[in-house]
């Protein structure tokens, strides 16, 4: 009932949107770079990982200083570099300048991230919140697959596309909170609840995210090279799959608790083993088509319910910004792992060992669902105990006024917090 009534939190949306464009579009990113610039297919992987790992290093400087420094400065900073950056990388011609925009770039998509992570956390249904923001993430991507092949060769119609973005979700973020020092301070001396499983969760994304994104960095050139397709075909073939994507979504976001999150997170982990094996051996348009469709309906499912897994740890967010910089470093590996490993074996055999690499992580973090599931699902409300935490950890936080984001029930009664 009250996530029904609560209204729909679009500048979030739109932050998160933002922050996650740029590794949704890293197929085509890489793909320009190496075409467009004199770089090979390795160094234009170890471009893209490096854009990711700066936007990683932003989750882990700032998990613990949103609050401090203001949401909605934050944002506007992060939006900004991001802008910047990508902006000055898409009109360079030099490869240095290239870099340096790509990575400063990066670093303000991480930054607008860690906002959205942790202003999401706060939600009164982080799940529901989430598969919204994967929604229009998905659709953000698949308008710029299906637009960037007619727009002429080179390497900054992606990277453009991004920073533009950025310049359009900037004027979104006054509804977001600003700083507030004295609920700040309090809600830092608390410590990290739930120790165990955040770590053990922090542990294993990196290498889900890095498979996930050794593929996906690869992903063109499969299509190109191995599969025959030309450009706009692979282009209409990621669309096709992002808008597969969106269905999965949707279907998550209807399923919510229903079933736990073990089910979804575990069993959908060793789904996407096979639909990794199977997209990286493709030789032809169907093949190809098939396995990227099917990777990318399951893909951001198990994202959201790792999302919302994450964030139900910590309601203040700090987990979902730490567990999600820890999955950034794993996505920044991603381009260069696909590539030399391709490079050293060919793409069958890159499948082969990220499905392995899946199937074996898929133990610790089916392990941690169902920690979580049997504390905060199983009980018939998801939320309820996060509000519990709330009582029982931080009882200085007093005045509902005295810091909009407070908690959920803080963040869904401010109708000006961006919720």
């Amino acid at each position: 009932m009250f996530a029904r009534r609560t209204p729909l939190p679009r500048p979030l949306l739109a932050l998160f949107t933002a922050g996650y464009l740029a590794p949704y579009l890293l197929p085509t990113v890489v793909g320009r770079l190496e075409s467009g610039l004199p770089l090979t297919a390795t160094e234009a992987g170890a471009v893209g990982s490096a854009l990711l790992l700066s936007s990683a290093s932003a989750g882990f400087l700032l998990a613990s200083r949103v609050e401090r420094i203001g949401a909605r400065t934050l944002a506007r900073t992060g939006l900004a570099l991001a802008a910047l950056g990508y902006g000055g990388a898409a009109l360079a011609g030099d490869v240095p300048a290239v870099v340096a925009g790509a990575v400063l770039g990066g670093f303000g998509s991480g930054t607008a991230t860690t906002v959205a992570a942790t202003r999401i956390a706060a939600e009164p249904d982080p799940h529901r919140t989430s598969t919204l923001g994967l929604l229009w993430v998905s659709a953000v991507a698949g308008v710029v697959y299906l637009t960037v092949p007619h727009l002429g060769a080179g390497h900054g119609q992606p990277l453009a596309a991004i920073a533009l973005a950025s310049l359009a979700v900037w004027p979104l973020t006054g509804r977001l909170p600003g700083r507030t020092a004295s609920a700040a301070r309090c809600r830092e001396r608390a410590a990290l609840p739930h120790l165990r499983a955040g770590l053990v969760l922090a542990a294993a994304m990196p290498c889900w995210s890095l498979v996930q994104n050794s593929l996906w960095g690869v992903s063109g050139r499969i299509g190109l090279t191995q599969a025959g397709l030309s450009e706009a075909a692979v282009g209409a073939v990621f669309a096709v799959a992002l808008g597969a994507g969106l269905m999965g979504v949707l279907g998550a976001r209807a399923l919510g608790a229903r079933l736990g999150r073990a089910v979804p997170i575990g069993a959908g982990t060793v789904l996407i083993a096979g639909c990794v094996v199977a997209s990286a051996s493709a030789t032809g348009p169907v093949s190809f088509t098939t396995g990227e469709i099917a990777w990318n309906v399951l893909y951001p499912v198990v994202l959201s319910y790792l999302i919302g897994l994450a964030a139900s740890l910590d309601p203040r967010g700090r987990w979902a910004v730490l567990v999600g910089a820890a999955g950034s470093l794993g996505t920044a590996a991603g381009p260069l792992t696909g590539s030399v490993l391709s490079a050293w074996a060919g793409f069958p055999v890159m499948g082969l060992v990220l499905g392995a690499a899946l199937l074996v992580v898929a133990v610790p973090m089916t392990g941690v669902a169902l920690h979580a599931g049997g504390r905060l699902v199983l009980t018939g409300a998801v939320r309820q105990p996060a509000v519990e935490l709330i009582e029982v950890d931080v009882p200085a936080v007093s005045a509902p006024d005295a810091y909009d984001t407070a908690g959920p029930r803080q963040a869904g009664a401010s109708p000006g917090s961006g919720n």
